[in-house]
């Protein structure tokens, strides 16, 4: 791990950019290899925190999100830090942070789904809603209390989580770097007056997990031997409004109930939002879901997707984002 400060034409001031929590997460870091390589003296100093380099570094490079039998990082900014590395890197970079006196901070990632860029936060204020707004127009107010880096610096200054694509697509490490590139030569963030419009505002997250005796697959037909075989392009639906009634995935042979999903109070609504209907798993209400993957390793570790719910009507999110997904008689 690694932190770096950068001098400023403001030497007083200082912001920070946290990348590479995740080892198979690259945009950030090259973003911020390539505005190093440019020169551009930021605005304020920039302490940049480099976090799970070795395994970044695993071969063949890239391509774990943390070490094997080890903590993912951004799950590790909660107390006590003292537990093993990854708690001790995640105390320190917190002592770092807060000593530099920063004034605001960003956390560049990647999916491993298809998504557009946005952002997530603890607090959807003007400060965080300008800061997303450097990447897309997007943001995602979380309650949820997983131990991510944001979730800790919440309270000491303006936090985003930027998750800027997909990981290795060109498109999503140019994202990274113009986004990165305003937010150090800004001079001042604006904290009272939201200067983005278009900003939709997605609340109150739902971490949807496998349960854990449940197998997994994915795939064009239901996988023999899986209890839940989701579809193979799943992550199409990403930011889509999903109507009653849009299937996700088929119920394996042994049956039973796959899934659970819970928000910050950690009550089980699962069957709230999906019903088993015909052999498949298909919504049961409107909602909009976010970081679906379609790589089963990370839909096992961490979860397979999270729903969201719009601030506005869901007529209004469908209408300013184009998407809107309908009934279906089967995956697809």
């Amino acid at each position: 791990p690694t932190v770096l400060r950068v001098a400023g034409r403001d030497r007083t001031r200082a912001r920070g950019v946290a990348t590479l929590l995740h080892g198979n997460e690259p945009s950030g870091v090259r973003a911020l290899h390539a505005w190093l390589a440019s020169g551009a003296p930021p605005a304020v100093d920039l302490v940049c925190f480099v976090g799970a380099v070795e395994a970044a570094l695993h071969p063949p490079g890239f391509a774990f999100r943390m070490l094997p039998g080890r903590r993912d990082l951004n799950r590790c900014f909660a107390p006590p830090f003292d537990a093993d590395a990854e708690g001790q890197v995640a105390g320190e970079a917190l002592r770092l942070l807060r000593e530099a006196g920063c004034e605001a901070l960003l956390d560049l990632h990647n999916n491993t789904g298809h998504n557009p860029a946005y952002g997530v936060t603890c607090l959807a204020d003007a400060a965080c809603m300008n800061l997303a707004a450097f990447f897309g127009e997007r943001l995602v107010a979380s309650d949820l209390a997983l131990g991510a880096l944001t979730e800790a610096t919440a309270r000491d200054f303006p936090s985003v989580t930027i998750e800027c694509g997909r990981a290795g697509d060109p498109a999503a490490d140019a994202t990274a770097l113009a986004g990165l590139a305003r937010y150090a030569a800004l001079e001042r963030i604006e904290t009272r007056r939201v200067l983005a419009p278009r900003m939709v505002v997605l609340e109150r997250p739902l971490r949807v997990q496998a349960l854990p005796d449940v197998t997994l697959a994915f795939g064009d037909a239901p996988a023999p031997g899986a209890d839940l075989t989701l579809a193979g392009d799943i992550d199409r639906h990403n930011f889509e409004l999903l109507l009653p009634g849009v299937p996700v995935g088929w119920i394996g042979a042994r049956g039973g109930w796959p899934i659970e999903a819970r928000g910050a109070d950690g009550a089980d609504v699962s069957r709230d939002f999906f019903e088993i209907r015909g052999g498949l798993l298909a919504t049961r209400r409107a909602s909009v879901p976010i970081m679906m993957t379609t790589d089963p390793a990370i839909a096992k570790s961490d979860c397979l997707f999270y729903l969201v719910r719009p601030r506005e009507e869901r007529t209004g999110y469908a209408a300013r984002t184009g998407r809107a997904g309908r009934p279906l008689e089967e995956p697809r």
